[in-house]
């Protein structure tokens, strides 16, 4: 049985609870979380109860759900209020999450490799992916769509839509804001949220490069199965079944 001190559970406590109020810690919450194992484990035990994982990336220590029921869990309800218009619905969510998608595995030379193989990107070549993306989704039969929608619980017929109804009109206006309904507007939305999480960095010229976090999330966890894989999968196997299909 493990005999802890009362300081190394005061300090563990101390530790836990400063990525809990901000998610991440500084240089010396990662140096105590690293050069003490008692308190290592009782911050790591601390995460796990509340379905949390605690990772190190450069001089910076994280603490990210990985479950839906965690605490720390950002709500669909929560984004909808502070990124989206009062009428956005689930179908709005859906929108972004699949932008997210597009995003990294531009940097993932469409998630082949576990290693970045791009420094940045433009938002225009985002969306230029994005557009790509969902145009080939268009190519599928109506009842294709259908049997897709109910095997990933994705909703695959309505975002196609959505993404159509889309103001294209004002896309090459150089400065957008909430009111324009244009698919760029939307991306700046899912930017800004990104931004938020400290997943992506505006470096200017409209260039977007990945976060230390980004980069740690996206290797441990966003391919795996059990959280996007199979959607992965199906987007970007799509490329090649079309291929074959020629």
């Amino acid at each position: 049985m493990t005999v802890y001190s009362n300081e190394q559970v005061i300090q563990s406590f101390k530790l836990y609870s400063t990525l809990a109020m901000k998610g991440y810690g500084e240089k010396e919450d990662l140096r105590l979380y690293m050069s003490d194992d008692v308190i290592r484990g009782l911050v790591d035990q601390f995460a796990r109860e509340v379905e949390c994982t605690i990772f190190s990336s450069g001089e910076v220590i994280y603490m990210i759900p990985i479950a839906h029921n965690s605490i720390f869990h950002v709500s669909n309800e929560a984004i909808r209020k502070a990124y989206l218009p009062s009428k956005a619905v689930n179908l709005d969510l859906y929108l972004m999450y699949l932008s997210v998608i597009v995003l990294f595995g531009e940097f993932y030379d469409s998630y082949q490799t576990n290693e970045a193989t791009r420094d940045f990107i433009t938002v225009s070549d985002w969306l230029d992916s994005l557009n790509q993306r969902i145009y080939i989704l268009t190519e599928h039969e109506e009842e294709k769509l259908k049997a897709l929608d109910q095997e990933f619980e994705y909703n695959w017929s309505s975002i196609i839509q959505k993404w159509t109804d889309m103001d294209e009109i004002k896309e090459k206006v150089k400065v957008q804001d909430a009111r324009t309904i244009s698919r760029k507007s939307f991306l700046n939305t899912v930017k800004k949220f990104l931004e938020d999480q400290d997943l992506i960095k505006d470096i200017g010229n409209e260039e977007l490069e990945l976060t230390e976090k980004a980069k740690t999330i996206i290797q441990r966890y966003y391919m795996e199965y059990d959280y996007n894989r199979g959607i992965l999968d199906f987007m970007y196997n799509m490329d090649k079944k079309k291929g074959d299909e020629r």
